[in-house]
């Protein structure tokens, strides 16, 4: 088996998107996406999203927010269950709970605020060089 690492700007992207600095979780993970034309460039986007979607949300850009939320979605499904590391099926259950109000609302302009306590955080398992080493 070959060994895979994951790239620095993934993690990098993963570690701004843990703090909640989703602007530059965005960021860093455009920079991947731009450069990557393979398999993993509408993941890269599909996470590109939900950090955009959870910036928007939290600035009370709930129209926005819903809106990038369901394209993330869309890019990130036919990854599932698992990709890169990243548990797909527990993340975007996760990002479907902290999202609950916004996919409810049915109001054109709705107030509502993000619950810190359900915003995801992304855990990797190890890559599989790391793996094979155990």
């Amino acid at each position: 088996m070959e060994s895979v690492e994951y790239h620095p700007k993934y993690l990098e992207g993963i570690e701004l998107f843990n703090v909640c600095e989703f602007f530059e979780a965005h960021e860093a993970w455009e920079e991947l996406w731009q450069e990557d034309f393979g398999p993993a460039r509408k993941f890269y986007q599909g996470l590109i999203q939900a950090a955009v979607s959870l910036h928007h949300f939290g600035n009370g850009n709930i129209r926005g927010a819903k809106k990038v939320y369901f394209g993330s979605c869309g890019y990130l499904e036919p990854y599932r269950p698992r990709y890169l590391g990243l548990d797909l099926d527990k993340f975007l259950t996760e990002m479907k709970t902290c999202f609950g109000a916004v996919i409810a609302a049915t109001e054109e302009f709705p107030q509502i605020e993000i619950v810190p306590d359900t915003i995801p955080e992304i855990h990797l398992e190890p890559p599989a060089s790391a793996q094979s080493a155990e």
